[in-house]
C-alpha cells in the first residue's frame, strides 16, 4: 500500500512539474513576442520620426534656395535651381528627396473673389480654362458661389445652401476661401473626370493672384487672354526657354499674342507663392510633407500650411 502510495505522489509530483514547466514555458515566450512586437514597434517609430525630421530638413532646403533665389534677381523661371528636381539621395538609414513647384504656374481658384466682391475678369478666364478641357464653364459660376461669403445665387450657373441641402447627402457650401483645390471634388456639377482634368492646373492661394507667364503650361497660359489657341500658348512656352520672359512687356511682344487683349494685371514673371514636396524613407519609416509657402518682396520665406502624406 505504502509502494502504491509513494508511486502516486510521484506521479501527481511529475504531472504538477511539467504543467509548472509547460506554464513557465507558455509565459516565457509571451513575454518574448511581447518584447520583440514592442522592440519592432519602437523602431519603426523611431524610423518615423526620424524620416520626419529629414523630411522637414528639406524643407528647409528650399526655403534657403528659394530666398537665395530672390537674392539674385526678380525673374522666376524654370531654369532656375529652386526648379530643380533634388534627386533621391542618401543619408543614414534611407534616403530623402525633394522638389518645389511654382504655384503662381496654376490658376488660383481664389482670384474668382477679391474684397469679398466677385472678380468678373478672373471668371472669364475660368471660362476658358474650362473651355479649353472641354468641360461645363457654368462651373466657374459654382465655384463663386462656393468661395463668396454671401446666399445670393451667382447666375446662369451658380449654386448656394438651397441646392446643396437637397443632394441625398446635404451639404453646406464652404462660404469662404478654399483650403484646398480638392474641395473642387464637393462643387455642383463637378465630375470625378472634370476634376482629373483640373487639378493639375489650379491651385487655392489665399489671395488673389497674377500668373506666372514662366511657368505656366500652355493650358493655364490659355487663360491670360481671350481667343488664344493651344498652338499658340504652346509656341510661347516653347519660346521662353529655361530662361523665361524677363518682363511683361517681353512677354507681350511674343508674335502669338498679336492682336489678342491681355489683361496685364493678370500676368507676371516672378512669383510669391511655391509647394515644397519633401519625402524621406528612413528604415521603414517614410514621412512625406506637403508645404505652401510664401516668399516675400525681401526674400523672406514663411510657411504657411504644411499637411503630411502630401496635399
Amino acid at each position: 500500500m505504502r509502494t502504491a502510495r509513494r508511486t502516486s505522489q510521484r506521479g501527481v509530483a511529475l504531472v504538477t512539474a511539467l504543467m509548472v514547466v509547460s506554464v513557465a514555458t507558455v509565459a516565457a515566450v509571451a513575454l518574448a513576442t511581447r518584447l520583440q512586437i514592442d522592440i519592432n514597434r519602437t523602431s519603426n517609430l523611431l524610423d518615423a520620426d526620424q524620416a520626419t525630421l529629414y523630411a522637414l530638413g528639406a524643407e528647409g532646403w528650399a526655403l534657403h534656395v528659394l530666398a537665395q533665389d530672390r537674392s539674385e534677381g526678380n525673374v522666376d523661371s524654370l531654369g532656375e535651381q529652386w526648379a530643380t528636381l533634388l534627386p533621391p539621395f542618401a543619408v543614414e538609414g534611407g534616403t530623402v528627396s525633394a522638389w518645389v513647384e511654382d504655384l503662381q504656374g496654376r490658376f488660383n481658384l481664389n482670384s474668382l473673389v477679391a474684397d469679398g466682391s466677385v472678380n468678373k475678369p478672373a471668371v472669364e478666364r475660368m471660362r476658358w480654362l474650362l473651355e479649353s478641357l472641354e468641360l461645363d464653364t457654368g462651373l466657374a459660376d459654382s465655384v463663386v458661389d462656393w468661395i463668396d461669403a454671401d446666399l445670393d445665387v451667382y447666375l446662369p450657373d451658380g449654386a448656394e445652401d438651397d441646392e446643396y441641402l437637397n443632394y441625398e447627402r446635404p451639404y453646406r457650401p464652404g462660404n469662404g476661401l478654399m483650403w484646398s483645390p480638392s474641395e473642387l471634388r464637393l462643387v455642383k456639377g463637378m465630375s470625378r473626370e472634370g476634376f482629373e482634368k483640373l487639378i493639375p492646373l489650379v491651385t487655392t492661394l489665399p489671395i488673389a493672384t497674377p500668373v506666372n507667364v514662366n511657368t505656366a503650361p500652355a493650358r493655364v497660359l490659355m487663360t491670360v487672354a481671350e481667343g488664344m489657341t493651344e498652338s499658340d500658348a504652346e509656341s510661347i512656352v516653347s519660346d521662353r526657354g529655361d530662361d523665361g520672359y524677363k518682363s511683361v512687356d517681353s512677354f507681350l511682344e511674343h508674335p502669338a499674342l498679336k492682336g489678342l487683349k491681355v489683361d496685364q494685371q493678370a500676368v507676371a514673371v516672378s512669383s510669391e507663392w511655391f509647394a515644397v514636396h519633401a519625402e524621406a524613407d528612413i528604415g521603414r519609416g517614410r514621412a512625406r510633407i506637403y508645404s505652401i509657402v510664401h516668399r516675400a518682396s525681401g526674400g523672406q520665406t514663411k510657411v504657411v500650411l504644411r499637411s503630411r502624406g502630401g496635399r
